[in-house]
């Protein structure tokens, strides 16, 4: 190679990479203007919006990315934040880098999360960034996943799988304490360590371990007291011992102590832990026969719960203490305000928390208080308008009389025609294989034989029933099939007419309907068993997905189903009398 050459390659080399650094510059110089802003701050947004524009024009989707991924934290409103959520999967699907679409599925978890306190949505979205994060060679990552995880399956009462997740998060950043790793990276797996201990006793504390649950309290408060950056976690403990202080009946400890825990958890507005410090002072007080100061804490959680209208199922007891107290004071009006508000209160449990609220003891039940609600009502209109209201109510119970009749009326009808559905279902013989006219298919350039092969897979996949597999995603059949997603998908969109979603729901529930239908043992099972019977996830998804497909609910099938069979049976015996 000559000089004249050789100059002129290293020429080339050096452009490029100055180029490239350039290009580097420019995106630094455009995150430099907003990244000091506070979290949530939309003066942010006018800048993101340049760097979100230089990525689509250069077409680079990791850039596009972290501007999305910005867009999300410095947004004002949970929408915002959410759709910017959407957009920053987009983006990461597009770089094909599984790294970042895993990132991308967290990020919206904790919008879910921690924005929507919408706990089976967010764990829906940390269970795809699961398995996306499963070839990462990042395990600080892995393991912040499982961190997340861990904390909807507590806040869901799933407390020992937390439990399960939570320990391995605690070896894996106790493990790295000591290590020789930058300041960040120091500081982010000490904030992981301790944030899993408190997340430890809150489940211990649930399973009624509390042994286990105080001496990981010491363990977190001698640690945490000591580091300025970990004075939110020293909260978290102290709120930990206050309860157990609470539990020990030892009154003014908790009071103490729970006090201590205040100040810091509510400059961080954590609207999950301050409204049960208020609880837990509220009941040290009354314990102390202090009334007044109790009445003034378990208002305060109210307070939360109106601005917010967010409650743990823990604290449904507070409304309970306050209609008792205002019942002894004779006071209809307010006794009446906390009855709709501890409805309120179950209306939001019974989205929320349908595993948690049937085990939570209940003093006041949703029909008790609808009762006590009626008769405060009534109070207070001190006896006016009676004839005009006895003719209401009796009109009332004539609708709903009129109502459940058609309802019941409506699940019969649903139900005969699903029972010949399931009949006809056995004489049908399976399907033919679907008839391939062209060679290749124009939009993914899938040849015919390729899609032969996946839709045989499929086939086999049916038959087989491995579609009651838990957890069960696009992106993991498609691994067992040897292929990608899109092409997958693609098949299932464009030959058996539905998206993969509404494909294994449809699957799934055919499956468990045959079962209810033909072995009549199924029909004493509970619901969230024949939920994990045919693979989904939760009792909600199951019960939604079931009357979406069928037409009935579950409860109401097996209900017509158990009476059908019981007919029978009683006509077969007389039969055989006769």
């Amino acid at each position: 190679m000559n000089k004249k050459v050789y100059f002129i390659i290293l020429f080339l080399f050096f452009i490029v990479v100055f180029s490239q650094k350039n290009t580097l510059n420019e995106y630094a110089a455009l995150r430099n203007k907003y990244e000091n802003y506070q979290d949530s701050d939309a003066r942010a947004l006018p800048h993101i919006s340049l760097y979100i524009a230089k990525a689509k024009k250069d077409k680079n989707y990791p850039k596009l990315f972290q501007g999305y991924k910005d867009a999300v934290m410095f947004s004002a409103t949970k929408e915002r934040k959410l759709m910017y959520a959407d957009s920053t999967i987009l983006a990461a699907r597009l770089s094909g880098k599984d790294d970042l679409i895993s990132v991308a599925h967290l990020g919206k978890g904790v919008v879910y999360y921690y924005n929507y306190k919408k706990f089976q949505k967010a764990l829906d979205e940390y269970m795809i960034a699961y398995e996306y994060s499963k070839n990462s060679e990042d395990e600080y990552f892995k393991h912040k996943i499982l961190y997340h995880l861990g904390v909807v399956k507590s806040y869901l009462g799933y407390y020992k799988d937390a439990l399960i997740l939570f320990e391995k998060c605690r070896i894996f950043f106790r493990s790295k304490l000591n290590a020789e790793l930058h300041p960040n990276e120091v500081y982010n797996n000490t904030k992981g360590y301790y944030n899993t201990l408190h997340q430890m006793v809150i489940c211990n504390r649930n399973l009624k371990n509390y042994a286990k649950a105080d001496s990981l309290i010491e363990l977190g408060l001698r640690h945490t007291s000591i580091n300025d950056d970990l004075s939110l976690e020293h909260s978290y403990f102290l709120k930990c011992k206050g309860i157990s202080s609470y539990q020990k009946r030892n009154y003014a400890q908790a009071i103490k102590e729970l006090g201590q825990s205040l100040p810091e958890i509510t400059r961080n507005t954590d609207i999950t832990w301050e409204p049960i410090i208020y609880f837990y002072m509220g009941k040290s007080y009354l314990a102390q026969n202090n009334t007044k100061e109790a009445i003034v804490n378990l208002r305060k959680m109210d307070s939360i719960f109106q601005n917010y209208h967010f409650i743990l199922p823990e604290l449904r007891e507070n409304y309970e203490l306050l209609i008792k107290h205002y019942q002894q004071q004779n006071d209809d009006k307010r006794q009446l305000y906390y009855t709709s508000q501890l409805l309120k209160a179950d209306k939001i449990l019974g989205k929320d928390f349908v595993y948690l609220l049937p085990k939570i003891h209940k003093e006041y039940d949703t029909r008790t208080l609808q009762d006590e609600k009626r008769k405060l009502e009534k109070a207070n209109s001190r006896g006016t308008f009676i004839n005009g209201g006895l003719f209401i109510l009796a009109s009332s119970l004539a609708v709903a009389l009129t109502i459940r009749y058609k309802r019941e009326k409506k699940i019969r009808h649903q139900y005969l025609v699903l029972e010949k559905k399931l009949i006809t279902t056995k004489k049908i013989p399976s399907k033919p294989a679907v008839h391939l006219d062209n060679e290749e298919d124009k939009r993914y350039g899938l040849s015919k034989n390729k899609i032969e092969e996946l839709l045989h897979k499929l086939q086999v996949f049916e038959n087989k029933q491995k579609f009651i597999q838990k957890g069960l995603t696009i992106y993991k059949l498609a691994q067992q099939f040897n292929t990608n997603d899109k092409y997958l998908s693609y098949v299932i969109n464009e030959y058996k007419g539905k998206n993969f979603t509404k494909y294994l729901g449809e699957l799934r529930i055919e499956y468990i309907t045959q079962l209810l239908f033909n072995d009549k043992k199924y029909l004493d099972y509970k619901i969230e068993s024949l939920s994990e019977e045919c693979g989904i996830a939760s009792r909600q998804n199951f019960s939604s997905l079931f009357y979406e497909i069928n037409g009935i609910r579950p409860t109401d099938f097996i209900r017509k189903r158990k009476a059908e069979l019981q007919a029978n049976l009683k006509s077969q015996t007389n039969i055989k009398s006769a």
